[in-house]
């Protein structure tokens, strides 16, 4: 499979093929009712409630969808719309057919979106309840995993499996191992019997074993959820009066070697292998009291540019494989960008301004697992200050052009109380703390220079940046930065930057992601699964396996 035609991460309900929302006060119904005959590549067709990219693309939407436009809603039920099946995970004939990027990179977007979920649980008070109505296996469970808790149908049927090792020779691409333990405290020895298993498990032992929270029988599995899923509202604290705010289109050109937006552009620059993202700061007066924040809506300032750099972050990880470094800048006034955090911080616990906080968390999260080189470039006319110096600390070196000479041209940064509070990363750690260790020397430092206008030798001294040449050497430094980058073997430098990224403390999400760029990556590429006669390529043919039986 190739890479053309572009994939659009850009979409609205009024053109999904896959998924259905009701509401209904606090609860919404998520239904997954997947159209078998509009997969987003041709080749496959779409069986059982099997998904592939573009049925994530609509998910990723729908539940954006219900954070901005349906703030009343407080409990997700995430179910089928088929009879007897739920889901059944990613369709492994499009993994059969699929280049070893776009299996990882698919898996790559499911896990932020699965992830998504639980940012929402945890940071929003938005609540998912999987109803599981109906045979439920692989991606389908992995997708039950990411919600708060699982309600199986006990119908004699129905039951949940990850089948991906005994059938398929890979692993659970989507954190299915990881939750099944960490999240669910599933015993090992009985998630070893789980996980080889085809068939999988159902009724009294699923929840015997902790593989859901609670069976029901078809009769009773309606009410059940029904009322488990208000049990679930009266917990929140998402407003039942709130009017949402529509997700209007985003307006965006494509162009053979850009993208561009209203607050972001992308240049790539195909011989260097090389693309320059800048992201603009606020300009002209913001809004700063709740009333006119929610007036504004999606053209909001912070909403709005989270929402384009999202969308070119995706575009580029998908349909740009090839351009392996990103340098990041900013256009701006620094004052602004900086005030912004304070009417960020002000407003925090309003629902609007949280989610908009979410929304830049998740993008900024993107970021870290986006396996690329990503250079921070300070120069002047820069607004690297607070939420949008995020973009900075995410990089994995940062230069700022030093002009003693010359203050007042000399780009400067600034750090705020964001920095610390509003943006933890995987590891539940600011990248202040990622970056220090969470040594408090460095960062009392850093915390006494909040709001303060830095230059090269102030961020340099700091530590905040990797590198602050003059004028004299700047162009040749940054220069050969990026060439000695780009000439490098883009699989090293994607398991080097993972490893150095998540230097911090081990979570569930730091360790979902860790296992599938190093397992499951390497797994994909071997042919026990991929040969000719590997598991994934035989699935469906009648053919047995033929395995090399050496460990390695």
């Amino acid at each position: 499979m190739t890479h053309s035609p572009r994939v659009d991460y850009l979409t609205d309900p009024s053109r999904y093929h896959h998924v259905k929302l009701r509401f209904d006060g606090a609860v919404a119904t998520l239904s997954i009712d997947i159209d078998e005959n509009a997969g987003i590549r041709p080749g496959y067709k779409l069986k059982l409630n099997s998904y592939d990219l573009g049925v994530d693309i609509e998910l990723n939407d729908a539940v954006n969808r219900i954070r901005f436009e349906h703030p009343e809603v407080r409990t997700v039920i995430v179910t089928s719309a088929k009879d007897k099946v739920f889901c059944s995970g990613a369709n492994i004939f499009m993994l059969g057919v699929s280049s070893h990027a776009w299996k990882v990179n698919f898996c790559k977007f499911t896990n932020e979106t699965r992830n998504g979920l639980e940012d929402s649980s945890a940071h929003s008070g938005l609540k998912f309840l999987a109803a599981v109505n109906g045979s439920c296996a692989g991606g389908g469970y992995e997708l039950a995993l990411a919600c708060d808790e699982i309600i199986l149908v006990d119908d004699r049927s129905s039951a949940v499996s990850l089948p991906e090792v005994p059938l398929l020779g890979v692993l659970p691409g989507t954190g299915g191992l990881t939750r099944v333990t960490d999240k669910r405290h599933v015993r090992h020895d009985l998630a070893d019997i789980f996980c080889t298993t085809n068939e999988g498990v159902r009724g009294q032992k699923a929840k015997d074993w902790r593989l859901v929270d609670d069976i029901a029988r078809p009769a009773d599995f309606a009410r059940k959820v029904q009322e488990r899923a208000l049990e679930l509202a009266s917990q929140s604290d998402r407003p039942a009066g709130a009017k949402g705010v529509l997700l209007t289109p985003l307006e965006r050109t494509i162009e053979a070697d850009a993208l561009r937006y209203k607050f972001v552009g992308v240049e790539i620059d195909r011989t260097r292998r090389t693309a320059k993202f800048v992201v603009k700061g606020p300009s002209g007066k913001q809004p700063d009291d709740v009333d006119a924040i929610v007036a504004a809506g999606a053209a909001w300032y912070p909403l709005q540019m989270a929402r384009e750099l999202e969308d070119a972050i995706l575009s580029m990880r998908t349909n740009e494989p090839e351009i392996g470094v990103w340098l990041l800048r900013t256009e701006g006034d620094l004052a602004a960008a900086a005030a912004l955090d304070k009417t960020l911080l002000a407003h925090r616990e309003h629902w609007f301004v949280r989610e908009t906080i979410g929304l830049l968390r998740r993008t900024f999260s993107r970021l870290d697992v986006s396996s690329r080189s990503l250079f921070a470039l300070i120069e002047p006319g820069s607004c690297f200050a607070g939420t949008l110096l995020e973009l900075a600390l995410a990089c994995d070196r940062a230069y700022q052009l030093a002009l003693p000479d010359d203050a007042a041209r000399a780009p400067k940064i600034a750090v705020s109380a964001a920095n610390f509070e509003l943006y933890p990363m995987a590891t539940d750690q600011s990248r202040l703390a990622r970056r220090f260790y969470e040594e408090a020397p460095a960062l009392d430092a850093v915390r006494a220079r909040i709001g303060d206008q830095l230059d090269g030798a102030a961020a340099l001294a700091l530590g905040l940046v990797t590198s602050a040449p003059d004028d004299i050497d700047w162009d040749d430094e940054v220069r050969i930065a990026v060439e000695e980058r780009v000439a490098m073997s883009p699989d090293a430098l994607t398991g080097m930057e993972a490893n150095l990224r998540f230097n911090g403390v081990e979570t569930m999400a730091t360790r979902v992601f860790g296992r599938l760029t190093a397992w499951q990556n390497w797994i994909f590429q071997r042919p026990n699964a991929v040969g000719e006669k590997g598991a994934l390529k035989v699935y469906g043919k009648g053919e047995k396996s033929a395995f090399d039986w050496n460990r390695v």
